[in-house]
């Protein structure tokens, strides 16, 4: 298994980045189109997707959503494309991270390297999470609803159990977005608001009128057992 997948069609910045992250002690895949990496994605596993989003043929945007449909593979978005509106796109396609270019190589492999040891390093396996129909099994870093698995990627992951492990507590959203995507990250604020929408969809029986992750105007979030 290959550490990561990287999609970019610019090669010399492919380069550059294979060199780098190798340098840190990762195993490097790369191919140019969105077909070459849903083709690879077929036959082989790899921990983490990097991820360009003007390629040609199928875009990252499409790759984003293909690859989140079948699994919850880590997913960075690597773009000269920095519009509020895409990174926004790209996280409410299940994006986990969203870098703009020019890339710094340094960052980049930090951000792999956590996302691997998230997603990968498994916590004892009696960590068991239970809190009004949730069940966040830890060790497995699987997530029940009235025993029926939710597929969520690893931020909405991250954020559940966050919130969870503080149920009835008001949680801030600088809190909670610092906890999650880290203080030094180069994310935006809205992205926990992404996020939060996203988690209400698939825990929520109604996530237009929310019982469970609770809004706390001018605030944050709490999360309510019922």
């Amino acid at each position: 298994m290959k550490d990561v997948l990287l999609v970019e069609d610019h090669v010399e910045l492919a380069e550059l980045i294979t060199a780098f992250l190798k340098k840190e002690g990762c195993s490097v895949h790369h191919v140019t189109t969105g077909e070459e990496a849903m083709n690879y994605l077929q036959e082989q596993q790899v921990k983490v997707l990097l991820l360009d989003i003007m390629l040609p043929g199928m875009d990252g945007f499409a790759v984003c959503r293909a690859v989140r449909e079948e699994g919850n593979l880590p997913i960075l978005i690597l773009s000269a494309r920095g519009e509020k509106a895409d990174k926004l796109n790209g996280f409410g396609l299940g994006a986990d991270d969203y870098m703009e270019k020019p890339i710094d190589p340094e960052i980049l492999a930090v951000k792999v390297k956590a996302l691997i040891q998230r997603t990968y390093d498994k916590e004892p396996p009696d960590s068991r999470l239970v809190s009004g129909g949730i069940t966040i099994d830890r060790s497995a870093r699987q997530v029940y609803l009235d025993d029926q698995p939710v597929e969520l990627n690893v931020k909405e992951y991250e954020l559940l159990v966050l919130l969870v492990e503080n149920a009835g507590r008001t949680l801030h959203k600088d809190f909670l977005f610092n906890q999650v995507w880290g203080a030094d990250s180069f994310s935006e604020n809205q992205t926990l608001t992404v996020h939060i929408k996203r988690l209400r969809t698939k825990i929520e029986a109604e996530p237009k009128n929310p019982q469970r992750i609770l809004t706390v105007w001018g605030v944050g979030y709490r999360y309510e057992k019922i």
